[in-house]
């Protein structure tokens, strides 16, 4: 397994990202905190010179393993699950528009709070045909480039909508298609799974992407989860990829990613 964490070409409001500003100075950081790849936060692709944005992380000797959008729900609102049809439609194209940049990058398109929440006027039925229907389009068409897409489970507090590992395979299921995984994220599942380990081992080969930070949302090692626990399970799933850091920057940027890095490295090395 490797590193990673998240950072924005563009500002962000967003607590949970560790950098923020000048992105040529957040990667160089990012590289010499040691960590392998940085996730990639975008809002919209088409607004960024994406070459060099990907010249710029390669020629650092990082990869871009994944693409979080999160920025399109948060920054302005779009989601599968929005009463107004066009906006529904926007949030749809916005992803299309994501499957370059995370072909030329070899990233994993992640889905979060884009997928929407349950708006009081809307019958939770029809909330879920639309993510469903969202879902769907995104994947057949990210399947034409061969991308993948994951969304993650997130907490009751955010949304109604895929809080958990056994709703998220049901799920996948229900769309098909086997470019459709999950981004699981340990302060989400702190609040959501009965067993933390149990459920990394229920989602197996459909965990896409993996997030840490402890169950205060600030680095591992800051709180109460067992991250040693936690990693064997993943290991033993056959999870190969990418660990990224999104917690709260606290006490500073810097050392918090940091000591989330070197807390990590440490338990990975320790299994081997």
């Amino acid at each position: 397994m490797k590193f990673c964490t998240c950072l924005s070409p563009e500002p962000v409001r967003f607590s949970a990202y560790p950098f923020k500003g000048d992105f040529a100075q957040n990667v160089e950081s990012i590289r010499n905190i040691g960590f392998d790849g940085i996730e990639l936060i975008v809002r919209d692709p088409g607004t960024l010179n994406q070459d060099a944005i990907i010249k710029l992380v390669h020629d650092a000797g990082m990869d871009i393993p994944a693409i979080g959008t999160g920025l399109a729900w948060g920054e302005e609102g779009l989601s599968f699950t929005d009463p107004d049809p066009e906006i529904r439609e926007k949030a749809v194209q916005r992803i299309f528009a994501h499957v370059p940049l995370a072909a030329k990058a070899g990233a994993v398109i992640v889905v979060g709070l884009l997928r929407g929440i349950v708006r009081p006027e809307v019958d939770p039925k029809t909330a879920d045909e639309w993510m469903f229907e969202g879902f769907s389009r995104c994947c057949r068409h990210a399947s034409d480039e061969g991308v993948r897409i994951a969304f993650e489970p997130i907490n009751r507090y955010e949304t109604s909508l895929l809080n958990g590992v056994d709703e998220g395979l049901e799920f996948i299921a229900e769309v098909g298609g086997d470019n459709l995984g999950m981004l699981l994220d340990t302060f989400h599942m702190n609040i959501e799974e009965p067993s933390i380990e149990k459920s990394i081992q229920k989602a197996g080969d459909r965990i896409f992407h993996f997030h840490y930070a402890d169950s205060n949302r600030w680095y591992p090692g800051a709180g109460h989860l067992d991250f040693h626990s936690i990693l064997t399970s993943l290991k033993d799933t056959g999870y190969s990829a990418y660990l990224s850091g999104e917690h709260r920057p606290d006490p500073e940027p810097a050392e918090a990613a940091r000591m989330g890095l070197e807390n990590m490295k440490k338990i990975l090395g320790e299994l081997q």
